[in-house]
C-alpha cells in the first residue's frame, strides 16, 4: 500500500478480507452516525438533552446515552419518539 493519509483507505488496507472485522467496523460506524444525528437534530432544535428527554417521557442520561457513538441499543421505537420529539420523519433506508 503506498503512503496516504485517508483514514478510510488505511482502514480498508487493514481489514481487507476480513469479514468479521468489516461487519464489526461497519456496525461501529452506524452507531456514531445515528448518534451524531440525534446530537445534531437536537441542538438544532436548540433543546438541553434534559429538554428532549421531558419531551419523549424519559431522563437526560438515557438521551446522554442516544448520543454516544459507543452506543449499540438503538430501538426503532426510541428514534421514531426522538424524530416525533424532534417534529422530524426518521427514514430507514437499505443501500
Amino acid at each position: 500500500m503506498r503512503k496516504t493519509t485517508d483514514a478510510v483507505a488505511v482502514i480498508d488496507h487493514l481489514v481487507e478480507d476480513d469479514l468479521e472485522l468489516r461487519e464489526l467496523i461497519d456496525q461501529e460506524s452506524i452507531n456514531a452516525q445515528v448518534a451524531q444525528l440525534i446530537f445534531e437534530a437536537r441542538t438544532k432544535a436548540g433543546l438541553s438533552q434534559q429538554q428532549l428527554a421531558e419531551r419523549i417521557g424519559t431522563k437526560q442520561p438515557n438521551i446522554a446515552r442516544l448520543e454516544d457513538g459507543d452506543y449499540d441499543g438503538h430501538s426503532l421505537t426510541m428514534l421514531q419518539r426522538v424524530a416525533r420529539a424532534l417534529d422530524q420523519r426518521l427514514e430507514i433506508a437499505f443501500q
